[in-house]
């Protein structure tokens, strides 16, 4: 698989993960009473594979994320000490990615 096709897999997955699987579980988790009996193991499992994904899809993203953040930031702090602050901070930036997945899985778990 090539870099290039992989990183659109990778966007692909997140986005899914973050915007449309919440919708789906909570979706699921309005139907009316009487057919909540029948299908309660179902919601239940789906949230759980939902709130997983999106914990584990994000976290994964963001670890790409700042791999290709730190080699960069490596090979500019070396030339420019200077900069060590952003690069920092840009290091610390994918972190928030983690965090929208973390709350995502609370949301739909809850």
């Amino acid at each position: 698989m090539s870099k290039r096709l992989a990183k659109k897999v990778m966007f692909g997955g997140v986005v899914f993960v973050t915007m449309a699987l919440p919708a789906i579980a909570l979706a699921q988790a309005a139907e009316p009473t009487g057919a909540v009996a029948a299908v309660a193991w179902q919601v239940s499992v789906g949230k759980a594979m939902a709130a997983g994904l999106a914990m584990g899809l994000s976290a994964l993203a963001a670890g790409y994320a700042q791999a290709k953040i730190g080699s960069a930031g490596a090979g500019t702090i070396a030339e420019r000490p200077e900069a060590a602050i952003w690069i920092i901070t840009l290091q610390a930036l994918p972190e928030i990615i983690v965090l929208l997945g973390f709350v995502s899985a609370i949301m739909i778990s809850g």
